[in-house]
């Protein structure tokens, strides 16, 4: 089984990816770690404040090989990053779509407005983000676009953040 979870910044991704890799035992690659392996490695010319889409057009056609190459081994693992793009299952054929499951995490207007403070408190709560601006508005935008690309992927966080997915 691969699993893919995207979402906007601060929703939880790397957290969630981790709660299920003591769960499950299923090894799990942060899309962020490759980014920076390649780009400090000086195998691109992108740079970490580069176009979401060129990073994600770059980043996603390494990825989508691993995923490919994981199937077709049988092996379980699990993807996480903002790199994984809405059309995501355009580039895998019938024989790989039944062993991926995408989840989009999706933090509600709501739950933003009102759990701001929890969200940047709990930022660094699996890596330690060195600089983090982000914003209120920022949020609610981003997470507002997950939301109209990623339709049925989507798990809506609206009262409480309680994400755990049964897999």
């Amino acid at each position: 089984m691969i699993i893919l979870i995207t979402g906007a910044s601060h929703t939880g991704k790397t957290a969630l990816a981790q709660k299920l890799l003591e769960k499950y035992q299923y090894p799990y690659l942060s899309i962020d770690h490759l980014k920076m392996g390649l780009i400090r490695s000086g195998n691109t010319v992108l740079t970490p404040t580069s176009d979401d889409g060129e990073l994600t057009e770059y980043l996603w056609k390494i990825v989508r090989e691993m995923i490919k190459t994981a199937v077709e081994n049988k092996q379980n693992l699990i993807v996480e990053g903002c790199y994984i793009p809405a059309d995501w299952r355009n580039d895998f054929t019938s024989e790989y779509l039944p062993d991926i499951r995408c989840i989009c995490l999706v933090m509600t207007e709501n739950y933003i407005r009102n759990h701001f403070d929890d969200i940047k408190k709990y930022e660094n709560i699996i890596e330690n983000r060195l600089y983090d601006d982000c914003t209120q508005e920022e949020l609610i935008k981003d997470n507002a676009y997950y939301a109209e690309n990623y339709g049925a992927d989507c798990v809506f966080i609206d009262n409480k953040y309680d994400v755990d997915m049964n897999i």
